[in-house]
């Protein structure tokens, strides 16, 4: 069973309490990779995680200068924010020198980074980022021999199968003007690009709008976009087996996986070739795709993708039943509409990209949200993943910089965590000198996570969703309870959660025939059975396997309330 914990290091080792808008990494601090020493990550693995996601690893734009160490600098127009998107890549062979105590030595940091992770038995993922690069890419750490992107392109031509980019010949590259750009690097000359390349979102103007990925370039894997989409994939184009070197590059270093960015932007093809290529040498490396189109599922599980982003089917259910009141009973629809295996699929409820649940943005109570956390990660046999700052309730509040109040921690400025700062206390992570709540939180979340790691009916057993058995004019309420099983051939266990942020819940759970000879739980026999709540061992409940499709079992849920009960018989 796979527990992603996702580790921004400029975030997560950041101690510097200071905040300016639009600050320098001077003024707001940055975190580095030594700040994710052992402690750091004995305390990770700790909460139950198997698998850390370091993002933001390999060199991106920013407007922090590095120039005496040798890195080109960037032009403040095509930078968004003072530290930069980690996904505008300047260098694929690269790691960020923000994160680095020795610049010079930025590579050798993060392989000690990769090696502490390995020696407590964690797997380490990073992104790739395929379908985009920096409108200033310029590789210094390149192997010898290998070309620039776009380095050898004919740009008199929108497209050309050997071009690693689009171009839009004759005209001026027209950048949107963002007010109030502060940067320490000189910005007096303008940025120039003739001819403009294509914009990352796959946008074809030559005046990308602010709200465009301006600052990237899409890359060409070969089809052709001003006609029909006719398609140049044998040969192979040089995109395709350069990007495949980048991938073995990061592989030969102890990478264990990687996190596709954008992922549907690429054609299959690609990752088809790709993977297969990387796992002759890597056959154990782990592919996940950031993918948002379920008509693509089944192709991109074919082309060798592990596990895909749930994000349009159960996360944006669970959205919508926290902030704007629709029924629980409806999340029955996400697994009857899944294109592809359970297994296959990555659940969260925060990444990089989404509102924290513990904003007024959200719900403003990260107590409130932890039904639909715990429905994400307990209804399937999937991966699922936290968010560094997840775990103490990080609210991401106020504007920063480029980012604006929008309740995501800013990955664009130089910001810091304040409630993961209260945990981490200058490297103790020290659970019992922070305030009640947050202890509590943090508690129930390793909770959580460990369950789903260690008991088998979790990381390996079936599925039975019990909402059908129990319809709104029975006692019960499936506007705000959830109720499902899972189980293997030696353990069974209900789960129930409560939705409600303010008013408990009293009910009678019915548990059909039908799942009782799916969990193997006899029903002739007149045997006495216990249900224990597991995350609360007082709250037990005896009965007979007999009485469970009629009378069922009597329980009470509290506002925002979980319950797993195993079921087992009394010897």
């Amino acid at each position: 069973m796979i527990n992603i914990y996702q580790l921004f290091p400029r975030l997560y080792g950041n101690k510097t309490t200071t905040l300016e808008i639009n600050g320098n990494i001077q003024t707001n601090g940055c975190g580095k990779f030594a700040d994710i020493d052992n402690q750091a990550i004995a305390a990770i693995k700790d909460l139950g995680i198997t698998h850390v996601w370091l993002t933001g690893i390999i060199r991106h734009a920013t407007l922090t200068s590095y120039a005496k160490n040798g890195i080109p600098d960037c032009h403040p127009g095509v930078v968004k924010g003072r530290a930069g998107s980690p996904y505008a890549i300047t260098d694929y062979y690269d790691v960020d020198p923000d994160l680095a105590t020795n610049v010079d030595e930025r590579l050798q940091e993060f392989k000690a980074l990769v090696k502490r992770l390995h020696q407590q038995k964690l797997k380490v993922i990073i992104d790739f980022v395929g379908n985009h690069v920096s409108r200033q890419y310029q590789s210094i750490a390149k192997p010898t021999g290998t070309p620039d992107f776009g380095e050898f392109d004919n740009k008199e031509v929108v497209f050309a199968p050997t071009n690693n980019f689009y171009y839009l010949p004759g005209q001026t590259l027209v950048l949107p003007v963002i007010e109030n750009k502060i940067t320490d690097i000189d910005s007096h000359a303008e940025y120039h690009e003739m001819p403009a390349r294509v914009t990352g979102n796959d946008c074809f103007r030559a005046d990308p709008a602010s709200t465009d990925w301006y600052e990237t370039v899409k890359l060409n894997y070969g089809i052709d976009f001003t006609g029909e989409k006719q398609t140049f994939f044998d040969p192979p184009p040089p995109t395709w087996n350069m990007m495949l070197d980048i991938l073995k590059y990061w592989a030969q270093m102890g990478v264990d996986g990687f996190r596709a960015d954008m992922a549907e932007m690429v054609p299959v093809e690609f990752w088809k070739y790709a993977i297969g290529q990387v796992r002759q040498q890597h056959p154990e490396i782990i592919m996940i795709a950031e993918i948002y189109r379920p008509d693509l599922y089944k192709p991109f599980i074919e082309a060798g993708f592990d596990f895909l982003y749930d994000k349009v089917g159960l996360y944006n259910r669970l959205n919508d039943i926290l902030r704007y009141g629709q029924a629980v009973e409806s999340l029955s629809i996400c697994w009857k509409m899944l294109d592809v295996r359970d297994h296959r699929v990555l659940r969260f409820m925060e990444n990089h990209d989404e509102v924290r649940l513990a904003s007024e943005h959200f719900v403003g109570d990260p107590f409130k949200a932890l039904p639909a956390v715990v429905v994400s990660a307990l209804m399937h046999r999937g991966p699922f993943m936290i968010y560094n700052g997840q775990e103490t309730g990080e609210t991401g509040s106020g504007a920063t910089g480029y980012s604006g109040d929008d309740g995501r921690t800013s990955i664009f400025d130089y910001v810091h965590m304040p409630a993961h700062q209260s945990w981490m206390q200058a490297g103790s992570f020290d659970i019992n000198a922070l305030p009640a709540r947050q202890k509590e939180l943090i508690s129930f979340y390793k909770a959580l996570l460990c369950l789903r790691r260690d008991l088998p009916a979790l990381h390996s057993g079936s599925f039975y969703d019990l909402m059908w058995a129990n319809p709104w004019y029975t006692d019960f309420d499936p506007r705000y309870i959830y109720a499902f099983m899972r189980f293997t051939i030696t353990q069974r266990l209900v789960i129930l959660t409560n939705f409600h942020p303010s008013e408990g819940r009293k009910m009678r759970l019915n548990i059909p025939i039908d799942a009782l000879l799916k969990a193997d739980i006899p029903i002739e026999k007149g045997e006495q059975w216990m249900a224990v709540n597991l995350l609360k061992p007082a709250d037990k409940i005896i009965f007979k396997p007999t009485d469970l499709s009629e009378e069922g079992l009597h329980l009470k849920l509290e506002a925002s309330e979980t319950a797993i009960y195993e079921l087992h018989p009394i010897y």
